[in-house]
């Protein structure tokens, strides 16, 4: 799922990797807000909170608004940043290293959650979150070429009312048939996203409501699995080529 980037995927990768990644989004997202009353990757909301805030006088609350949207973009900036430099570098699992990355991040932030007196953690689980919401982002809109987004809904909530526009078209025989295909693809990796993301959302809950930020270790756990896979496939990769060079 992590290693192989842009036309080089399948549509069964790209599923699989969207419906994995969203459902960890959709768990933080939601838990999040349980728990702190904020959301960490939805910045439509956050941004018009903002747009509220400055606008009434609000100044102070408007600033940590802000701070959620920033640590968003660094997130993002900072797994371009790192893919980019693996790139040019030739790390074929680049892109499993930064799900690796943000693995053990979000681990840290579950002890942080865990630990931390309350007057910290409320800052310090949205902001950690923002940033690593962020970095999921772009790590799969760079894999995807821009097919896949896991952490907000509203990009997915337009592709689904196109595909399902086209969709009509093409029952009603106004669209050439060999676009069906490929329109019921699109519309089958949008459908899975956005209920992934919501099913992630309800257990997140739930599990939080349980065991607190084991939640987020538990979820560090469950991207360490597919991090791992992909660089130690990539390496194996890497390794036959340098023997076919060699020999």
């Amino acid at each position: 799922m992590l290693v192989r980037e842009g036309i080089d995927r399948d549509d069964t990768t790209d599923l699989r990797l969207a419906s994995l990644l969203a459902a960890v989004a959709g768990a933080l997202n939601a838990a999040a807000f349980y728990a702190v009353g904020f959301f960490s990757a939805n910045m439509t909301g956050n941004v018009s909170t903002l747009s509220g805030r400055l606008a009434t006088g609000q100044f102070g609350s408007g600033l940590f608004y802000l701070a959620i949207l920033l640590a968003f973009v660094a997130g993002a900036a900072s797994s371009a940043w790192l893919i980019s430099a693996g790139r040019r570098r030739g790390i074929q699992g680049i892109y499993a290293f930064s799900i690796f990355t943000e693995a053990v991040l979000l681990m840290g932030l579950g002890g942080a959650d865990l630990w931390l007196l309350d007057v910290r953690r409320v800052p310090v689980m949205v902001l950690g979150l923002a940033f690593l919401m962020g970095l999921q982002n772009a790590v799969v809109t760079r894999i995807s070429g821009a097919r896949v987004r896991t952490t907000h809904i509203s990009g997915m909530a337009t592709d689904i009312g196109i595909e399902l526009a086209t969709a009509l078209d093409i029952l009603r025989g106004r669209v050439p048939s060999e676009e069906a295909s490929q329109n019921w693809t699109r519309l089958r990796l949008h459908l899975c996203t956005v209920l992934s993301f919501l099913v992630g959302g309800v257990i997140g809950v739930l599990v939080y409501r349980a065991v607190g930020g084991w939640l987020l270790i538990g979820a560090s756990a469950i991207l360490l699995v597919p991090a791992i896979i992909g660089v130690r496939r990539s390496r194996s990769a890497q390794m036959r080529m340098i023997t076919n060079v060699v020999g």
